[in-house]
C-alpha cells in the first residue's frame, strides 16, 4: 500500500509561485511514475504533469507547459510541482498520484489533495 500526502497549497496572487510537495510511503516509490492532477470547482479532474522512472522523463499538459515543473527526489520519497506565473484559472485542488506500471492508463494511488487559489 502506498500513501501520498500533498502539501504546499495556499493563496497566491496572479503571477506568483508555489511549490507543491507530495510525500510518499513505500520502499518502491522510486520505481513509480508520479503524476499531478487538478480539479477546479465544477470541472472534471485533469492531468497536469508526470515524471517517469527511470530516467525522470517529464510530461506536461499544454495549459501548464513552460510554467510548471515536476521533479522527484527518490531519496526523500517526494515529488514536487513548481508552479510559476500562476493564473486565476490555475485555481483548483491539486492531487498527487502514483502508478506502478508506467504504460498503464490508470493511476493506482492518490493523495487527498491540496487547495491552490490564485487571486487576480
Amino acid at each position: 500500500q502506498v500513501q501520498l500526502v500533498e502539501s504546499g497549497g495556499g493563496l497566491v496572487q496572479a503571477g506568483g509561485s508555489l511549490r507543491l510537495s507530495c510525500a510518499a510511503s513505500g520502499r518502491t516509490f522510486s520505481t513509480y511514475t508520479m503524476g499531478w492532477f487538478r480539479q477546479a470547482a465544477g470541472k472534471e479532474r485533469e492531468f497536469i504533469a508526470a515524471i517517469t522512472w527511470p530516467g525522470g522523463r517529464s510530461y506536461y499538459a499544454d495549459s501548464v507547459k513552460g510554467r510548471f515543473t515536476i521533479s522527484r527526489d527518490n531519496a526523500k520519497n517526494t515529488v514536487y510541482l513548481q508552479m510559476n506565473s500562476l493564473k486565476p484559472e490555475d485555481t483548483a485542488v491539486y492531487y498527487c498520484a502514483a502508478k506502478v506500471v508506467a504504460r498503464s492508463p490508470e493511476y493506482d494511488y492518490w493523495g487527498q489533495g491540496t487547495q491552490v487559489t490564485v487571486s487576480s
